[in-house]
This record gives C-alpha cells, structure tokens and sequence, in this order.
C-alpha cells in the first residue's frame, strides 16, 4: 500500500453538515484494519470536534486549530505550537464591534465581513499572525503556522513520512494540507481553487469522496 496514511480535512470533506455517516466510518476502519493510520486536519477546535465526532479516537493523530494544536488520542496528549493570541488583541476586535468571536488555545476565529477589520487589527497591534480563510471562517494563527505544520508534527509522532500521505480536503485553508503530501486530493464538492492544485479529484462529494479515496488506495489504483 503506497500511501499508508491519510490525512483528512473535517467539515465538507469527512463530514456532511458536520457529521460522518455510518458508512464513511466503516471504510475508515476497513483501511485502518488493512494496516492504515489515519490523521484528521481540520480548523475545529478540539473540544468542539469531540462533540461533533464521537468516533475520534479510531484517528492515529488530530490536528486540530489548522495546524496550531496536535491531540494524540492514544496518550490523550496535547501538544500547542506557535504563541496564543494577547488578551488585547481580542479586547480590540470587541471594541470594534467585531462578533462573534471563539478564541481557542491559539487560534482565533470570525466570520466575514469581519476580515478586513481583523487584518488592521493584527497590523495596528504589530502582531505576528496571519489570516486563513476556509470559506467565510476568518482565522487567525501565529504567524508560520498551517495545517501543514500541524500534520508535520503529527508524522513525526508516528513516524512515517510526508511522500506515504493522501490529503484530502476541500477548501482554501486545505491548500498547506495537500501540498505537503505525496498525494493531494480535492473532494468533487471542493472549491475549484482547490480542485486546480489538487493532485486529483475524486468523484464524489465529502465522506463519500473519502470512501472513494480509501478504496482506490486499498486495490492499488493510487
């Protein structure tokens, strides 16, 4: 089996309006049973995906936070990566009008029209961040951080390699994802910025594309 890991975006790609069906489930663990890990990479914070996602634990590694926090569900391990957002910087965007807005370890997170607003606010206070949009999501993360560095860290913990991994996602905040595997894979419904610098798009939409992926790679087509 060539790609021996996947990494798998959550909301529009594994997920349908933020739940997995029974089905997609089965074929994570029909390729975990074939000797597959499996990584989830999503913005979500954790305690949110939990919710969400009672079956997390089936996952070898989660990052979470796009790539700023990296749960190991087997150790209940949390490892954070970059510095949190100041106090200030949240107390501005309030006084700004700015709402709603969900800080977590380090990630904080808004909806549009609000980017822009956010944008000066990170210039005015001189802070090292930068945004990530995933559709109308706004993040904000330390500066260098990605879902990339996120996963990055995860491989190391299980020691496989980035070349060994199938990505797939969905939207703009997937692009560190796909670029940093071997194989980088666009879900039929993925925006077409993404479908463009995929590595290829599978035919059908979310858990389904998911499924798709995991029985290509299962009979050797990838």
């Amino acid at each position: 089996m060539k790609y021996c890991a996947i990494a798998t975006d959550y909301d529009g790609t594994l997920a349908t309006d933020g739940v997995v069906d029974a089905a997609t489930v089965a074929t994570l663990k029909r390729y975990q049973a074939a000797g597959g890990k499996l990584i989830m990479d999503t913005g979500r914070e954790l305690s949110d995906l939990q919710q969400a996602f009672p079956e997390l634990d089936l996952f070898d590694a989660v990052v979470v936070e796009n790539g700023a926090v990296v749960y190991h569900p087997a150790s209940g391990d949390i490892q954070c990566l970059g510095d949190p957002m100041p106090e200030t910087f949240i107390a501005t965007l309030k006084a700004k009008g700015v709402s709603p807005i969900n800080p977590g370890r380090r990630i904080v997170s808004t909806w549009q029209p609000h980017g822009q607003t956010v944008q000066e606010t990170i210039e005015e206070l001189g802070l090292k961040a930068r945004i990530i949009m995933n559709k109308k999501a706004v993040m904000v993360l330390p500066a260098g951080i990605t879902k990339a560095t996120g996963l990055e860290v995860a491989l190391t913990k299980l020691n496989l390699r980035s070349e060994n991994v199938a990505g797939i996602g969905d939207a703009e905040n997937d692009f560190d994802l796909l670029r940093s595997c071997g194989l980088g894979v666009a879900v039929a419904n993925a925006l077409p910025t993404v479908k463009e610098m995929a590595d290829c798009v599978v035919k059908q939409p979310r858990g389904e594309g998911v499924t798709e992926l995991i029985e290509k790679i299962l009979d050797n087509s990838f």
